[in-house]
């Protein structure tokens, strides 16, 4: 008994004092976790929530489209290892010494992340090419216009992705999910998309023709070795994507080379955006399977599936608006062209816009409210525009 007593005396010392200090440890890294993650975590309730009207069975092993994941997985983590050696911001840096201007530099920014969407996918672009905006910008001290350059960035990275199958991460999967043919979809999405280049371009002119001094406290040596081998990988990606080679070969191929050679760049890779997609492929699959949802969906979709697509990623995103709505309808050219288009508008219309809206208040705190206000402004020209561009001139 006394031996017992001493045990506890001895043991409340030791775990007293530790629980204060390690709840609200755990507490703040949920907290950032949430914030960083708010769509992921958004997913897991609205799989968990269907999953109570829908009990999982066999046939949700059905709902995900491996090889979209595949494809998703072996770009970003190229991309992150192409990051990782600064190969982007080297390239960037090359064409924006070359111009002079405000006007000039800026345009060439946009145009940077409005080509880089178009290959390693909007939230990568914009994660690569939105920092170097800002260093322009604030070394030349012309931070005054940031707001600006930094939403024709984000409208720039959501619709110069539209091109390509591997642009924006909702092509990715209908490309996969309908088997669109490659000349197809390039068909589909050009229109659109030589409009959205026009309206961007024209949008720039109002920046001012001032003269800059642009000058880069550090010098990038790129790896030689490294980055030829990246760059095959990276080709490696885009050639699965296009289906000449089956998806399980990157699967193989690309972890096994990254893990060698750059393990820092697996570890990088947006798992939350990969959970994301698992998380909506259930949810989207459940829905499916409730006849009142189905009849809803499929009724709405059959009078204006672009309209209805475009509204819905101004509620949910273009990404889960994608994966939902594709098991209502099959006409693939209007999806395409609501969820791409429909990345431009209010703040949660697209994943890639929540990157800016981060990237600009943390260097701009307190100027929150300008900066929504211009970014709204500017993307419901660019939605409503692009929108009334297909319906009248693309049918």
């Amino acid at each position: 008994m006394t031996h017992h007593s001493l045990t506890k005396k001895v043991r409340r010392p030791l775990l007293t004092p530790r629980l204060p200090g390690i709840l609200p440890g755990i507490l703040s890294a949920l907290l950032a976790f949430l914030q960083e993650n708010t769509v992921f975590c958004i997913a897991l309730a609205a799989a968990g929530i269907t999953s109570i009207l829908v009990p999982p069975d066999a046939q949700y092993l059905s709902y995900f489209d491996f090889k979209t994941l595949t494809c998703l997985f072996c770009v970003l983590a190229v991309v992150c290892a192409l990051r990782n050696i600064r190969f982007f911001t080297c390239l960037a840096r090359g064409i924006v010494k070359r111009f002079s201007t405000l006007r000039s530099a800026s345009i060439a920014l946009i145009v940077i992340t409005f080509i880089g969407s178009m290959l390693i996918a909007n939230d990568m672009a914009l994660l690569t090419f939105l920092p170097l905006g800002y260093l322009v910008l604030s070394e030349t001290h012309k931070e005054q216009h940031m707001a600006f350059v930094f939403i024709m960035q984000n409208i720039a990275a959501n619709l110069g992705g539209m091109l390509t199958p591997f642009g924006n991460p909702q092509n990715l999967y209908l490309y996969s999910f309908y088997n669109i043919p490659t000349a197809e979809f390039t068909a589909i999405m050009a229109p659109p998309f030589i409009a959205a280049v026009i309206m961007i371009l024209l949008a720039c002119l109002v920046l001012p023709r001032e003269p800059l001094s642009l000058t880069y406290r550090d010098e990038i040596h790129l790896p030689v070795k490294r980055t030829a081998g990246y760059l095959v990988l990276f080709a490696l990606s885009i050639v699965i994507v296009f289906r000449f080679i089956p998806y399980v070969v990157g699967l193989i191929v690309i972890p096994a080379v990254l893990f060698w050679a750059d393990r820092e760049a697996l570890k990088k890779v947006d798992y939350p955006l990969l959970g994301t997609f698992c998380a909506f492929f259930v949810f989207a699959g459940n829905m499916s399977r409730i006849p009142a949802v189905r009849t809803l969906f499929e009724g709405l979709l059959e009078k204006n599936t672009m309209l209805i697509s475009a509204l819905s990623c101004q509620c949910i995103s273009n990404v889960p608006s994608a994966i939902l709505l594709s098991q209502f309808t099959d006409n693939y050219r209007e999806l395409l062209w609501g969820v791409n288009i429909g990345g431009a508008g209010t703040l949660i219309a697209s994943l890639a816009s929540m990157i800016t809206f981060r990237e600009y208040v943390k260097h701009n705190p307190g100027k929150t409210g300008r900066y929504l206000g211009l970014f709204t402004l500017i993307n419901l020209i660019f939605l409503v525009s692009l929108l009334l561009f297909c319906r009248f001139v693309c049918q």
